[in-house]
């Protein structure tokens, strides 16, 4: 989708979204807020993209700033999901993201004529019947079709990649984050193997790949060549295999108790979801980011515990572990805490030197429930209160943003 949110916004305000100046914000309050979405000319002619700030935005009559509405974005998103059931079966759709998904159009050429006829087709409805306009990227598969649209449909509307032009336009990628599946962390590892362009990468020996990043290294390595094992609406694993959170907090957090507070707060978080999925799990993740004035990044470090858990005090104490054993004073901007190593919440043991493990337990399963019933910020922890705490704020968001 073309800039879907502020494109989403512009049509409720009446305008179109080709010729509008319109920006996305978290939070039209607050002067240091990103910009989640910038219409076209936004973009073009006053260089405001995603990531920018509220402050970059110059003041200009032309152009309007509104809240997100995430509520409304997942809603058209929704729609655009049976949109596209029109054209293929529902199993094969793939809703990649709010604004992108996977179609597997194989067998519907006596319907639509083709892939070039259908992807025209899915673009002239769309704009006619929401008003939106699309890229489609077109390959043999999702690997293939993901990178044409990337790097060469966004710009001319329509592309198709071919086994055949891999080593034409596929190994001419670089800077390698340009290729889907290679963060900025993975480009730094190649860049030190002197791997700069994704030709490079795929000339890499095989073995030499796999003994360096494992499992990654294959891929890395079958990705470069343009093969694409993954099947649309194919499950990645079988079952859940870790619950999670991770915010970037509003502000930066210099007091060790008003991190504590987050920390608490996040582990009821990741009890509630495992307690939701009648899970448990054995290994807590911590991974505590700092603020970009510090030297350092942050830290990331995991415990496994000898008995499975979904108590929130229980994480919470091997997080706090955890933080006492890598903190040393630094500024704090992000935080991220992970249970993993999951089992059914059944296979929990009993334990005669903590008798009152059941009764904790079942505590968390009555007030989820409250929560569920009343709604997730009827019932808080003392902390939720503090000027530290975030949770009673981002009851209210949808997605992080504002409903």
């Amino acid at each position: 989708m073309k800039s879907f949110y502020a494109s989403c916004s512009a049509i409720e305000l009446g305008l179109d979204p080709l010729t509008s100046y319109l920006a996305v914000v978290g939070d039209t309050q607050r002067d240091g807020s990103i910009v989640l979405a910038a219409t076209p000319r936004l973009k073009s002619e006053f260089g405001i993209k995603t990531g920018s700030r509220l402050f970059d935005i110059p003041n200009d009559p032309q152009i309007q700033i509104v809240n997100a509405q995430m509520l409304m974005y997942l809603k058209i998103s929704t729609k655009l999901t049976k949109f596209f059931n029109r054209y293929v079966p529902l199993e094969a759709i793939h809703t990649y993201s709010v604004d992108e998904s996977f179609l597997d159009v194989n067998g519907t050429e006596r319907l639509w004529g083709g892939k070039l006829a259908l992807a025209k087709r899915i673009q002239e409805d769309m704009l006619t019947e929401f008003g939106l306009t699309c890229s489609i990227g077109i390959g043999p598969n999702m690997l293939l079709a993901k990178v044409c649209l990337d790097l060469e449909a966004k710009k001319k509307g329509i592309a198709e990649w071919t086994y055949d032009e891999v080593k034409k336009k596929l190994w001419n990628v670089s800077p390698l984050r340009e290729m889907w599946g290679i963060g900025s962390r993975m480009e730094k590892r190649l860049n030190r193997l002197g791997i700069f362009s994704v030709g490079q990468l795929a000339n890499t020996p095989l073995k030499l790949l796999e003994k360096k990043f494992g499992i990654m290294g294959n891929q890395l390595y079958y990705h470069a060549h343009g093969v694409d094992f993954s099947l649309i609406g194919a499950p990645i694993l079988d079952g859940q295999v870790s619950f999670g959170k991770g915010q970037i907090l509003l502000r930066d957090y210099k007091d060790i108790e008003e991190v504590k507070c987050v920390i608490l707060e996040m582990c009821e978080e990741v009890a509630r979801r495992a307690r939701t999925a009648k899970k448990a799990g054995r290994t807590v993740n911590l991974c505590i980011g700092y603020s970009k004035t510090e030297l350092e990044g942050g830290f990331n470090s995991s415990f496994t515990l000898q008995d499975p858990t979904n108590i929130t005090l229980e994480l919470y104490k091997v997080c706090l572990k955890i933080f006492s054993k890598h903190y040393n004073g630094q500024i704090v901007r992000s935080i991220s805490i992970t249970l993993s190593n999951i089992v059914e919440d059944d296979q929990i043991q009993l334990n005669l030197l903590e008798p009152n493990k059941p009764r904790q337990r079942d505590l968390g399963y009555v007030m989820d429930f409250i929560r569920e019933k009343y709604g997730s910020d009827k019932l808080l922890r003392a902390v939720s209160y503090t000027k530290a705490g975030t949770t009673k704020h981002r009851s209210k968001l949808v997605g992080g943003h504002k409903a």
